[in-house]
């Protein structure tokens, strides 16, 4: 990555459009400590020395449960990049003095008031929102909402610059603002990478490794998967009952495989994000049926709305041999804790896409890792 070589402009700081500032808001403080040490670090290589460029921020709440935003440093000027994550539900507040939960609508609130506090004195205001804020709900089915849609046209009329999210639902909400930036990241070599070094003895020549696409939704991230492994893709379509609607979906009534055989392979399953975690389960067992020999999940979001025992089960039955997942939304340590668990840290390649915006330089390498993925399967003699 070119923040590895030592004469890039990323380490001269003279080179860059602004002084840069970093707004991790109560959501996102852990990823955006990790963002800054790995920014400090590349500044002292280039010579300069920086405590932190981390900005000091709060969203203190009225007892009635009213809130404000607080920037307790100067931003005039700055290049800003406001790490949100509207996931995080361990974020508390007390209301009538009663402890509730921050839902993504608070978080996104909580955004809003801090870009308000800034009161138009940022150089350049940028957006870094990993888990999109409405990004379900991305297209108009009936007499619905597209909350995703108004948000970003909102966050465009504030004066927002960019908004960098991580594989999202749907990446065509970007039509929503055309004339705004708008960069939707895929971290597959940060995943490769924790893959390879997790799970010692994976072999991903084709006659023993497959990518499935849990459903038609999924395709595109699963391909890609395929191409640079070189490897067969297989996919699942989800059959549902378009005659009901459960919890505000149409259910699904099977998966029906499309593909070539998965007996005796192992087989990585990429998604957006597990929440119920039920369609997941569903192929898993599903594999199993075809006689696959292990199955690797992995999903951007590791949400888990309906707690970690189905995947315990999963996991012991030898149905599933481990899930992969970021660090781009809130994890309980529970999870953190789970054996069947991988986290795919994220937080490096942020730092990058922060350090090349900030000096303005192309993020093509940066987007696109072909070459680095090259090198680490020649790396583990993959190819």
């Amino acid at each position: 990555m070119v923040a590895d070589r030592k004469n890039d402009v990323l380490f001269n700081m003279e080179s860059r459009v602004a002084p840069l500032g970093i707004i991790a808001l109560q959501s996102a403080n852990e990823l955006g400590s990790k963002i800054n040490n790995y920014l400090i670090d590349w500044a002292k290589k280039g010579g300069y020395e920086y405590d932190t460029f981390l900005i000091e921020n709060q969203c203190p709440r009225f007892a009635s449960g009213d809130s404000k935003g607080l920037i307790k440093s100067t931003v005039r000027g700055y290049d800003i990049y406001i790490i949100v994550d509207v996931g995080n539900y361990n974020c508390k507040y007390s209301m009538f003095g009663e402890d509730s939960c921050m839902s993504p609508d608070d978080h996104y609130q909580d955004l809003k008031r801090i870009i308000q506090a800034m009161s138009g004195k940022a150089y350049r205001i940028n957006v870094i929102m990993p888990l999109l804020y409405g990004g379900r709900q991305h297209r108009r089915s009936y007499r619905e909402s597209l909350d995703c849609a108004v948000a970003l046209q909102e966050l465009q009329a504030m004066g927002v610059s960019n908004i960098i999210t991580f594989d999202a639902h749907d990446p065509r909400v970007d039509n929503a603002i055309p004339l705004m930036g708008f960069d939707n990241v895929m971290p597959t070599y940060q995943v490769l990478k924790t893959m390879f070094r997790e799970i010692k003895d994976i072999d991903i020549h084709s006659d023993k490794f497959m990518i499935i696409s849990p459903d038609e939704g999924a395709l595109n991230r699963n391909m890609y998967y395929a191409s640079v492994l070189g490897v067969d893709l297989g996919m699942f379509y989800k059959r549902r009952d378009y005659s009901r609607i459960i919890n505000g979906r149409n259910p699904i009534v099977a998966h029906e495989y499309l593909g070539d055989s998965v007996e005796g392979k192992d087989v990585f399953i990429a998604d957006d994000m597990i929440a119920s975690g039920d369609s997941m389960l569903d192929i898993a067992y599903a594999l199993k049926k075809k006689n696959a020999k292990r199955i690797f999940c992995y999903a951007t979001y590791g949400l888990f709305t309906h707690g970690l025992e189905k995947f315990d089960k999963a996991y012991n039955d030898g149905y599933i041999d481990a899930v992969f997942g970021t660090n781009l939304t809130y994890r309980k340590d529970e999870l953190l804790n789970r054996e069947w668990f991988k986290e795919v840290d994220v937080s490096k390649y942020i730092a990058y896409f922060i350090a090349s915006l900030n000096h303005d330089v192309s993020i093509s390498s940066v987007l696109d890792p072909h070459e680095k993925i090259d090198t680490l399967l020649k790396k583990y003699n993959m190819r």
